[in-house]
Formats: C-alpha cells, sequence, structure tokens
C-alpha cells in the first residue's frame, strides 16, 4: 500500500514537471529570434532579487481585471497583469526592446514567477505618437493604472508574456492564465481610461 503510495505520488510530481517543461518550451518556441534574445536576457531575472539589485522595484498590489472593459476605456480582456517590478531609471521616451521598464510577476504561493515584461513611456517624456516594438504599436495613450499609479500618469504601455502563455496572445495588455488568488495584496481593477490625444496639446 505505502509502495503504491510512493509510486502515485512519483507519477504525479514527473507529470508536473512534464507539463511546467512543456508549456516553457512551447513558450520559446512561438517566439521570433528577436524575441528568444529578450527572453534569453530576461532569464535572470526568474530571481525576482536579481531584479532588486538591478534597479527593478516592486509596486506591491498584484493587478487583475476581473470586469470587462468600461466605454472610453482600454478594451482589456478579462485576466491579470500580475506584480509589476519598475526601474525607473530606464523610463525614456525611447524604448529598448532588452532593456523593459517592467517585470511582470505572479504570485504563486509563497514565491514569485516571472511570467513577462512590459515597456512602459509616460506622455511626460515628450512622445506625441504610440511607440512600437517587435512590430506592435504600443497600447495608449491611457491613464495610470489607479490606485498603483495615480491616474494623471498618462502613457503608453507594451506588455510581453515571454515567460507564461496567454490565451489571449502573446501582446495581450492582461492574462487570463496569470492569477492574484491567495496574495494579501490581490487588487481587483477597472481596465484603463484612454487619454485623448488632443487633450495632451
Amino acid at each position: 500500500m505505502f509502495q503504491r503510495m510512493i509510486l502515485g505520488i512519483t507519477v504525479l510530481l514527473m507529470l508536473v514537471s512534464a507539463s511546467a517543461w512543456s508549456q516553457a518550451a512551447k513558450t520559446e518556441t512561438s517566439l521570433t529570434p528577436e524575441l528568444q534574445q529578450v527572453r534569453a536576457a530576461l532569464e535572470k531575472y526568474q530571481d525576482p532579487v536579481v531584479a532588486i539589485h538591478d534597479g527593478y522595484l516592486s509596486t506591491l498590489g498584484c493587478a487583475n481585471f476581473p470586469h470587462a472593459a468600461k466605454p472610453g476605456h482600454e478594451p482589456y480582456p478579462r485576466g491579470a497583469m500580475g506584480i509589476h517590478f519598475l526601474n525607473m531609471a530606464l523610463i525614456g521616451p525611447k524604448v529598448d526592446p532588452m532593456h523593459p521598464q517592467i517585470l511582470l510577476y505572479e504570485p504563486d504561493g509563497e514565491k514569485l514567477r516571472l511570467v513577462g515584461a512590459e515597456w512602459f513611456v509616460p506622455v511626460a517624456t515628450g512622445v506625441d505618437q504610440a511607440p512600437e516594438l517587435f512590430g506592435h504599436k504600443f497600447w495608449g495613450p491611457m491613464e495610470g493604472h489607479d490606485p498603483l499609479q495615480p491616474p494623471s500618469l498618462a502613457h503608453y504601455d507594451l506588455h510581453v508574456w515571454l515567460f507564461k502563455d496567454n490565451p489571449e496572445g502573446m501582446f495581450a495588455p492582461t492574462n487570463p492564465a496569470v492569477k492574484c488568488t491567495g496574495y494579501s495584496y490581490a487588487m481587483e481593477m477597472e481596465s484603463t481610461k484612454i487619454v485623448s490625444q488632443t487633450a495632451q496639446h
């Protein structure tokens, strides 16, 4: 009886490991060569302590968007963004594909799992049109993600789910596969309000 139980646990652990490996392999093979390079460069941030050492600081809240987008707001699919680690030293009008301003983590028990990255450009840096990266235009301009950011922080952003598959697509702003469940600072948020281009000038 005991041997059967041990065998069952062993098989279960093997299946979980195989599933995790399959997920990582699937994500990696679906990336373009450029995105594979970016993913490889960010791999070290699987350890959030390394991210902190390099200047990325946690904004604490796990951003979750469980409701349909409101009229006049960015059309986010239902899902989460996770916990944002922001590097203020990288904020500016130009984007570097190898250095995202934000790293995205998903809480997993007592650990944080790196799931993606975000390139973030405030309107106040002087940009007057949506930046473009990896062949995709940034979302925005939009207000800041209240309450984690002041609404006055108008910006453009682009999320890229480099480390976790997203049913909504690699470049969707939210990911329904990312969960904030059980995390002390999980925050249910509303879709972000679009800022009028003419209101900026």
